[in-house]
């Protein structure tokens, strides 16, 4: 049973799921953007029989506090999610990040590598900087409620257009994703916790293109693991995110969208943390 808690922190609450025993090796989970640990459940689940999972909800995102800073940058996500931590009593843990979470999950490692056991870093993207300038510009829109409701749309497509065209803003043939539309639920399930978040969930999202992915990993000491769904939106990167850590591991995995895909990843994740 994956349950649901708030952990008190100074200035508001954090959210987060968790699942497992509570003497098991403690597994952290961080999410993508948009959503919280919500989009993690078929993992947090299938990785419950072998450690205790922590999966929190970035800040602004999910049922979490915002951040305090008008402009937060990832080094901040990471503050709140070690001291998240703290609370619970963790100190040494295994931990994995997707996406903006991967980013988290960098910093994590490099200001405090003697609390991370293994490192699953998933599906980060590599920008050249003038796409990385666009891409910051464009891709996370502020949204706000209008009384025409307006926003709902928007949302709603926003949500969508990310599974038609990477980057979504570019409606080109060119930049169509090579994979089917995820179905209406998948996408509901996203629709919803961009909602919750909708004035805030941005700034996560632009801190995680701030963010110098490629001067950063090439730090990491821990033992590492990199990997990329089949139908991720920037598997095309897998290659140059590998040769950022060549003593890496590194894999294709078939993602989490189907039972048999999630049982697939989370054996290659056990295997991983196992050694």
């Amino acid at each position: 049973m994956i349950r649901r808690a708030f952990v008190d922190l100074d200035r508001g609450q954090v959210h987060y799921r968790h699942a497992g025993d509570k003497d098991a090796p403690p597994l952290v989970m961080l999410h993508a953007s948009p959503g919280s640990s919500r989009q993690l459940e078929p993992l947090i689940d299938a990785m419950s029989d072998r450690f205790r999972v922590i999966a929190p909800d970035t800040l602004g995102n999910g049922d979490s506090m915002p951040p305090a800073q008008a402009q937060p940058e990832i080094a901040d996500y990471a503050r709140a999610a070690l001291e998240t931590l703290d609370r619970l009593g963790l100190g040494r843990f295994h931990l994995y990040g997707t996406h903006t979470g991967a980013r988290i999950a960098c910093e994590i490692a490099l200001v405090c590598p003697e609390r991370v056991d293994r490192l699953i870093l998933d599906g980060f993207g590599v920008y050249a900087p003038g796409d990385a300038d666009e891409i910051l510009a464009t891709y996370a829109p502020e949204m706000k409620p209008d009384q025409q409701g307006a926003f709902v749309f928007q949302a709603w497509q926003f949500c969508r257009d990310q599974f038609l065209w990477f980057p979504w803003f570019r409606k080109e043939a060119g930049r169509r994703v090579p994979h089917d539309l995820p179905d209406a639920e998948f996408l509901y399930a996203r629709y919803v916790e961009l909602l919750k978040a909708l004035g805030t969930y941005h700034q996560s999202y632009r801190a995680a293109f701030r963010y110098a992915m490629a001067e950063q990993v090439p730090k990491i000491t821990r033992p590492t693991l990199i990997t990329f769904a089949e139908n991720d939106l920037v598997r095309a990167a897998f290659d140059d995110a590998k040769a950022l850590l060549p003593h890496a591991a590194a894999e294709v995995l078939p993602g989490i969208r189907t039972p048999e895909a999630v049982q697939t990843t989370a054996a290659c994740f056990k295997g991983f943390l196992a050694q």
